[in-house]
């Protein structure tokens, strides 16, 4: 569907709707990315606007660049310059330009969520907390904190705004306010509460809240000091921009000529400030959003569906067109969806605003029904799932490239991929941070953990365990045995052993119950610990990158890399070398890229 004259009548309608804001409200394969690309090209062949004049939005990075793909081979050669993007790659693009307005560096640097923990850990102290730093863990709260900060720029809540929301605690008990994430909702109806904080309880939770707010201020002023940004900061300070320089939010209003919006119920409260910030109702503004509630899958992030009914009021002339014919899966499946789906009534868009979305598929085959299976226990629900996976490939000869399994969350596939490697079932597991899951990884973080604290018996056993240095499970037994007797450190009990073993060191107090281990064995503790000890002496100067190189040339494992010889052989080559990717631009980024740095990062990123 990339000619106009393939478009249904609603799509056309939508394609080449004009004059006023226009909402699309667009069912699941209903061709909707289809009908953004064609109204671009529709726009700028009938000259409505030039390429550099449109601006879409959408929410992934895949999403954006399958979205420029199709407008490219949509359009003749020499159109550029299109605003096609994310919404965080646009703020940053716009900011790179413009910061410098609001007293920021144009040249910030992005931090990633790891990088945003690590920054905050590195100045813990300095932020006054005494109920979120328990001195047992002071590090228990930092993930849960930063979340928190990200909810507040989500709801475009600022530091000062959120000290005035803390301030009216003190006269508001906040048992009747207590919003998860206090948003300026929250604030205005803490001074229509009445009443005062007395009890005991109520003081705690007041001062909990000013422990926040005033960690949150603290920690904005320290990201600019530093010249870093967060992902959230990328839209809050572009709303900063917008609202304090209204000659710069003027020149990109009358830039862009025709906005479009995909995924829009998937928008926060700020996202969508910015969106009307661009497309003010004054200016007769050509926005269209595309928006489904029944694929809203970012309500976690502070998404908000209400959005799209706030739309409807914000602009009342608002045109509706909803497409409900599906491109892409058959009738059964729709009809099992839409009778689910019809149970979140009346929360739906379908019930708020009186319309259909019931999808009607244009494919002529029927589809098989949908089976639902139901077990105990989720590794019970796993097996299942694979079996019915045998199955079908043994009896209808199916590939096992044509299965799909789909998961909430990544820990979620744990189970299923167990089952799947008990069965001996190939497979591949594709999300995000999967990489320092992979095993042969795991052992190179382990000897990096090790590195960093040779106390650390869990680390020094997994290296132990590789498959390069083959030693025997049975002699690695008796070592954790005798280690735990004397209550020595793995790396403690092995230094003692092998003295006693190669130096004839007395065994002294640990000589009672010495382990009977292979005289193989003991020669390979002892290259191993000979390797560990090298390496120690060059934590002072090394990178942890070239530290883990040299592990790499001294245990052979390098050499044995370049011997591929199985697919899984060379799967594990390509992800060591992804990993070593990681570590050196982790270098070039950061001043400190010393092993305890870098096993930091990596503690943070995992």
């Amino acid at each position: 569907m990339t000619d106009s004259y393939t478009l249904n009548k609603q799509q056309k309608k939508a394609v080449e709707f004009e004059g006023k804001p226009l909402l699309i409200i667009a069912g699941a394969g209903t061709g909707k990315t289809t009908v953004i690309t064609e109204r671009i090209k529709w726009l700028i062949t009938t000259e409505k606007a030039r390429a550099s004049e449109i601006l879409a939005l959408t929410f992934t990075e895949k999403a954006s660049k399958e979205m420029q793909e199709r407008v490219d081979i949509a359009m003749p050669y020499g159109y550029t310059q299109m605003w096609i993007s994310t919404f965080h790659s646009f703020a940053d693009r716009v900011l790179r330009d413009e910061a410098i307005h609001i007293g920021l560096n144009p040249a910030f640097k992005l931090m990633t969520e790891a990088e945003s923990s690590k920054l905050f850990k590195d100045f813990l102290f300095s932020f006054n907390l005494s109920y979120f730093l328990p001195l047992g863990n002071p590090n228990k709260f930092i993930s849960a904190i930063l979340t928190h900060f990200s909810r507040l720029k989500d709801e475009d809540v600022s530091p000062n705004q959120y000290i005035n929301w803390v301030k009216a605690l003190s006269v508001n008990p906040p048992a009747r306010l207590a919003p998860a994430s206090p948003s300026l909702g929250g604030a205005k109806r803490a001074g229509e509460a009445g009443g005062k904080v007395e009890s005991e309880e109520e003081k705690v939770e007041a001062e909990k809240y000013l422990e926040l707010a005033s960690a949150y201020k603290k920690y904005e002023e320290l990201k600019v000091k530093q010249g870093l940004f967060d992902f959230s900061d990328l839209i809050g300070n572009l709303l900063i921009l917008f609202r304090t320089r209204k000659n710069i939010l003027a020149s990109y209003q009358e830039k862009f000529k025709y906005i479009l919006v995909d995924e829009f119920q998937d928008t926060n409260i700020a996202q969508y400030e910015l969106i009307k910030l661009l497309t003010p109702k004054g200016l007769k503004p050509n926005l269209t959003i595309v928006a489904d509630d029944n694929q809203s899958i970012y309500r976690f992030r502070g998404a908000a569906v209400s959005n799209v009914l706030t739309f409807k009021k914000d602009y009342p002339n608002a045109q509706f067109i909803v497409l409900n014919r599906n491109y892409r899966s058959t009738q059964v499946i729709l009809d099992a969806s839409y009778k689910l789906i019809k149970n979140n009534d009346p929360d739906t868009l379908e019930a708020k605003l009186g319309i259909s979305k019931k999808l009607k598929s244009i494919r002529v085959k029927k589809g098989q029904g949908v089976e639902f299976i139901y077990t105990q226990r989720v590794e019970d629900e796993a097996d299942e799932v694979v079996n019915k996976i045998m199955n079908l490939n043994k009896e209808d000869k199916y590939k096992w490239s044509d299965f799909a399994i789909l998961v909430r969350a990544n820990n979620h596939s744990e189970p299923f991929i167990r089952s799947l490697l008990r069965k001996g079932i190939p497979y591949q597991f594709l999300g995000p941070g999967i990489l320092f899951k992979q095993n042969e990884i795991k052992d190179l973080i382990s000897y990096l953990k090790w590195i960093n604290d040779p106390t650390d018996s869990q680390s020094l056993y997994r290296v132990l365990t590789m498959d390069i240095f083959d030693i025997k499970t049975v002699d690695l037994a008796l070592i954790n045995s005798y280690c735990k007797r004397y209550s020595l450190s793995l790396y403690e009990g092995l230094s003692v052993l092998i003295n006693f073993w190669f130096n004839n060191k007395d065994l002294g107090y640990y000589g009672k119950y010495p382990p009977f281990i292979a005289d193989e064995t003991k020669q390979k503790l002892q290259n191993i610990l000979g390797i560990y000890n090298r390496h120690l002496d060059l934590v002072a100067k090394e990178t942890a990158g070239q530290i883990l190189y040299y592990f790499l040339e001294d245990s052979g494992l390098l050499k044995s890399l370049t011997g591929v010889e199985t697919e899984r052989d060379e799967q594990k080559t390509q992800n060591i070398a992804k990993f070593f990717n990681k570590l050196k631009t982790y270098e070039v980024d950061h001043q400190d890229a010393s092993v305890r740095a870098v096993v930091d990062f990596i503690d943070l990123a995992m």
